[in-house]
């Protein structure tokens, strides 16, 4: 940045304490990629292999080839269903991310039929609706890989009946197509029940000829409703509905002819929104991000300087920075991402009041200079106790939340450590709405640690024991079950499974992710009208 210095680090690559964190970092990292392993391989090799019998592409693969050569892709949520379902919905049996095709920015959203057939589960709605929400929030255009088989129906009073349910998926793709955010769908097998509308609902389909099937109800149901005995391809085939019906516009020869349509059917959107290039020419970091690796340690206890972590993420490893000489627990910067400005805020202990009100004031300077937020979350809560509160730690909190609530930027959270309690909400977790949130693997979230959860509860069954001795076995079980709960659920792994975040990253792709990110946003219009900003 000009007229910034880059950051004078103080890292010492060959301390003892830098090399424990690397060999700590190493098993993480072998962690993530091996359990990513699992999910690239969707249902297995055995059906991976018959899913190629059939003459048909993996789904992954299909997406290679749909997407512009050399382009990236940024994946969303590749852990989702990890560890439920005795490990046998691999990425919740859908792939979903963001890529170049004919150099748009598209959504793309593709069935692995290797995965129980492509049915959705209720994580599958989780993450169909939430790259949907992704898509409208930046008019993305939205590029259906149909091989989906509808709900599983185990599962269907997971996946049907409510708001958020399968339903909510075509209500989506209603709306962005009325919005002028394109829909397109390729068949390249079955499209039954449920997952017909997501073809039917698209603004232009294409369907591959001898495996793809669009039908509300496949043959089975058509015999045992109606008893009229019909096969797929007269039922629902690709030529049927391009010729007789009309529910498709296109058929195709094979896959590779579909996704070259695909293709040319979004080289032909016209003037939609290309990625526009940042308003700064983008600089490397002079500080290496491989070494955060060795900076942060995977012990939540143990402290670090943030600001070691910000000089390895963002351009020249130079900021900026807000009131280092108050609420110095809260460090907020100005700074560049691959030529993005940012205003980042990141944690450097508790948060007291003074880092509450600086977070508030730092926030609407960002909004009202229209500068995205990056939140890299570190955070135990908010300071407690009777000086916190007689100092009006509540009312001071809530400045932050509020603040961060209206901000009308574009906001993206990285959570780098602990993520607990209030500190959660203070600095834009899930439920603040940010563009985008990721997780590093040492990553922890939940109301409160283990230890201190466990040390609540115990509390509380002494107190509730009115008489007599507190039986000491009896709360050394509570305690046990706690710790293993709170272990258990505020695991990244976890979280992931669950779609709390949006994928877990390592440390060294977090400058890279968020420059993706940033790039969907960039050029987009910004609400104008002024706001005061308030000193707090």
């Amino acid at each position: 940045m000009p007229s910034v210095n880059p950051f004078p680090s103080r890292v010492d690559a060959t301390s003892p304490a830098f090399t424990a964190n690397l060999s700590a970092w190493s098993s993480l990292t072998e962690t993530l990629r091996a359990r990513l392993g699992g999910a690239l391989a969707g249902g297995g090799a055995a059906l991976v292999e018959r899913h190629r019998q059939r003459g048909k592409i993996p789904v992954r693969d299909r997406i290679d080839l749909l997407l512009d050569t050399g382009s990236p892709f940024l994946e969303l949520s590749p852990l989702a269903a990890y560890g439920l379902y005795s490990g046998d919905v691999a990425a919740a049996g859908i792939v979903t991310g963001i890529g170049l095709v004919e150099n748009v920015p598209c959504m793309i959203i593709a069935n692995d039929a290797t995965v129980k057939g492509g049915s959705f589960f209720a994580e599958t709605v989780r993450k169909h609706l939430r790259s949907q929400e992704i898509a409208e929030e930046h008019r993305l255009p939205c590029l259906y890989l149909v091989d989906c088989g509808g709900a599983f129906l185990p599962e269907q009073d997971r996946v049907f009946p409510d708001r958020d349910h399968f339903g909510g998926t075509f209500y989506n793709q209603c709306r962005m197509s009325a919005a002028g955010i394109p829909q397109i769908s390729v068949v390249f097998g079955g499209a039954t029940a449920g997952g017909a509308y997501i073809p039917a609902l698209s603004d232009e389909v294409v369907m591959v000829r001898g495996t793809g099937r669009i039908h509300l109800g496949g043959p089975p149901i058509v015999k045992a409703a109606i008893n009229e005995v019909v096969d797929g391809e007269t039922l629902g085939g690709a030529d049927m509905h391009t010729t007789v019906s009309g529910v498709s516009d296109h058929a195709a020869a094979d896959e590779r002819a579909a996704i070259a349509k695909l293709r040319e059917i979004v080289s032909a959107f016209g003037d939609l929104r290309r990625i526009t290039p940042p308003p700064f020419a983008p600089a490397p970091p002079r500080h290496d991000p491989a070494e955060l690796a060795g900076i942060v340690p995977t012990d939540l206890k143990q402290p670090y300087d943030v600001r070691e972590v910000i000089a390895r993420l963002v351009d020249d490893s130079a900021f900026h920075e807000f009131k280092p000489d108050y609420g110095a627990t809260l460090v907020c910067v100005f700074a560049r991402i691959h030529g993005h400005p940012v205003a980042i805020l990141a944690n450097n202990g508790v948060l007291f009041s003074e880092s509450a009100l600086k977070g508030a004031h730092f926030i609407e300077l960002a909004d009202q200079r229209h500068i995205p937020l990056v939140f890299l979350q570190n955070i135990t809560g908010f300071m407690v106790g009777t000086e916190a509160e007689r100092g009006g730690i509540a009312k001071h909190s809530a400045k932050l939340v509020y603040a961060v609530s209206n901000a009308r930027v574009p906001k993206y959270t990285i959570l780098i450590g602990g993520s607990y309690g209030a500190g959660n909400y203070g600095m834009c977790g899930r439920g603040f709405r940010p563009r985008f949130l990721f997780s590093w693997p040492n990553a922890r979230i939940a109301t409160m640690s283990p230890e201190i959860a466990a040390g609540v509860v115990t509390d509380l069954r002494r107190q509730s024991i009115s008489r007599g001795k507190a039986d000491e076995a009896d709360i050394a079980a509570i305690d046990a079950r706690t710790r293993a709960q709170f272990e258990e659920q505020s695991d990244p792994y976890y979280a992931t499974a669950r779609l709390w975040d949006d994928g877990i990253i390592e440390p060294a792709q977090t400058r890279d992710v968020l420059g993706l990110c940033l790039a969907l946003a960039a050029g987009e219009e910004r609400d104008s009208n002024p706001r005061p900003v308030y000193r707090m």
